[in-house]
């Protein structure tokens, strides 16, 4: 569609990330194959209600994701069109409470154990052992790796926001034996042809290493940078320190973790077990 090719490169001109842009052209690409022969240009807010209902009732859809079709659709319009729609009545008005979800360390090192491969072992390391998001690992350039100092640059992440992490030691022997092997050119992770590697083939190898080590719970990237930050509270690592080291805005963001450790570092019993 002309309109989206558009938009896409105004995204790209204000300098949103890659990840950001291919979010929005999808949410939008999806709600447009939904208007069932109206136009573009003739969307009103009776209809995005209407798809917004469909959506919860059909598909049972998160907040956080009603949000988001919101905000996509309310972008679009204002940049394509100069429109602006009140749509304030369509968020949710009821906050979700979820806790992250994590794995304990003996799992993370279970699926270190059962994956043979190079490269996706090192994947599974620097995920777990440096707190990163998949958007961060698939930016990773060999020069963002600092061996002799022992930290790793993030450049440019969420919030466009630089910052450094530790670079685990006990991991470089095992990066030194994959660059030896893969002689990667430009990224640390490439697919063919020297290209970074895919957000997709790293969510797969997160997948297939839990399955090899049979962890029943479900297991992502999103996940081990979760636990990442709940072992670190339970070791006893400064909030704030965790706040610098996963890239939050705000040390509210990092403070849900200490709801998931609270419970065991005060080792509160029920009173059925008095």
């Amino acid at each position: 569609m002309k309109y989206l090719k558009i938009f896409k490169q105004k995204l790209e001109i204000a300098r949103y990330s890659e990840s950001t842009i291919k979010t929005y052209i999808s949410t939008l690409t999806t709600f447009f194959k939904k208007l069932n022969g109206v136009s573009v240009e003739e969307v009103d807010e009776s209809i995005i209600q209407n798809y917004i209902y469909s959506e919860i009732k059909e598909k049972n859809i998160s907040q956080s994701y009603q949000k988001h079709i919101l905000g996509s659709i309310k972008l679009f319009y204002e940049v394509m069109f100069n429109r602006k729609f009140s749509l304030s009545h369509l968020y949710p008005k009821r906050v979700e409470h979820s806790l992250p979800k994590y794995i304990n360390k003996e799992d993370v090192l279970k699926m270190l154990s059962f994956t043979e491969n190079l490269k996706h072992k090192s994947i599974i390391s620097l995920l777990y052992g440096c707190g990163l998001r998949v958007s961060e690992l698939v930016n990773l350039k060999i020069i963002d790796i600092d061996s002799t100092a022992g930290i790793v640059s993030i450049i440019q992440s969420k919030g466009k926001k630089d910052r450094y992490v530790m670079l685990p030691q006990s991991v470089l022997p095992l990066l030194r034996e994959y660059f030896k092997n893969y002689t990667p050119k430009f990224y640390l992770f490439e697919g063919s042809e020297s290209e970074k590697y895919s957000s997709r083939s790293i969510q797969q190898v997160v997948k297939q290493a839990a399955m090899k080590a049979k962890i029943s719970s479900l297991v992502t990237p999103s996940i081990l940078r979760h636990s990442f930050a709940t072992h670190l509270i339970q070791a006893g690592t400064d909030l704030q320190c965790i706040q610098e080291l996963l890239g939050h805005n705000s040390l509210h963001t990092t403070q849900i973790y200490t709801q998931i450790t609270d419970l065991k570092m005060r080792k509160i019993q029920s009173p059925l077990d008095f």
